[in-house]
């Protein structure tokens, strides 16, 4: 009987062994699927899903103001205007085709301060394409602005908010944060500018991205509504670059970036 139960506990033992070194390789393993140079993922069932940067977790009533870049130039002088007025600081996506058919356009953005990144070349749905298209998208289009702007392209704005896995990691390893928005002003519908700077500012809080086209119809009007009643209730706008964390951070499932504990 006692021989019995001295296997019995060395069985107990061997098990408890094996339990602890499966779970040791499994979080060594579940770490490095998590983290992508930045990008992290979220599990849901047993599928890890990457997701990009929606806002950031931050108290100080510090947002930033983004604008996508694809058709036309018609109201930008006047968003620059009013952003200039401001002394506000946005960060502004841009086609590779856009750039190319307006390069004064992005100098004049450059050269008033504001933050450019990439918005792809093409403005197609990535998330059907392969890490080879993916890498020339973002290498063609960083390159057409730094050639205009002479710095470097560390942003990057998938079209349509479509992503997947594969984008997101593509664009990780290659160095960009990928970024969405958290805040929809949905002036690509032609709301009035009341309606644009409601939504815009009922919909922020500290941390937010929000996201406006630099061609919206109502676009330019709205700006300084938006401005004006942020910085009235304590806000203060700096560019995406300046708002997200660059290093030591995780983000949850809702795309919220946060600083490592």
């Amino acid at each position: 009987m006692v021989c019995l139960m001295r296997r019995l506990v060395k069985v107990f033992n061997l098990k408890n062994l094996l339990f602890a070194a499966v779970a040791a390789v499994l979080i060594v393993a579940l770490s490095i699927s998590v983290y992508f140079t930045g990008a992290y993922a979220v599990f849901f069932g047993n599928t890890p899903r990457l997701v990009p940067i929606y806002s950031v977790d931050r108290e100080d009533k510090v947002v930033s103001i983004s604008f996508d870049c694809a058709w036309g130039v018609d109201y930008t002088d006047e968003i620059l205007n009013a952003l200039r007025v401001s002394n506000v600081h946005a960060t502004w996506f841009m086609v590779e085709f856009w750039a190319e058919k307006y390069p004064e356009y992005v100098k004049k953005i450059d050269e008033a301060g504001h933050e450019i990144g990439t918005h792809s070349s093409t403005h197609s749905y990535m998330s059907k394409q392969n890490s080879e298209e993916i890498k020339l998208e973002l290498s063609t289009s960083s390159e057409a602005i730094h050639s205009i702007t002479g710095k470097k392209v560390e942003l990057f704005r998938p079209p349509y908010g479509d992503y997947d896995n594969e984008l997101i990691k593509t664009a990780s390893e290659l160095g960009y944060y990928t970024i969405q928005w958290d805040t929809d002003s949905l002036d690509w519908k032609d709301l009035s500018a009341t309606d644009i700077a409601m939504r815009v500012i009922n919909g922020v809080q500290s941390g937010s991205i929000i996201l406006m086209h630099n061609n919206g119809l109502h676009t330019a009007e709205a700006v300084p509504i938006i401005l004006e009643t942020l910085k009235n209730k304590g806000y203060s706008f700096v560019p995406v670059g300046e708002l997200i964390y660059r290093e030591n951070y995780t983000i949850d499932g809702t795309g919220r970036q946060r600083p490592a504990q």
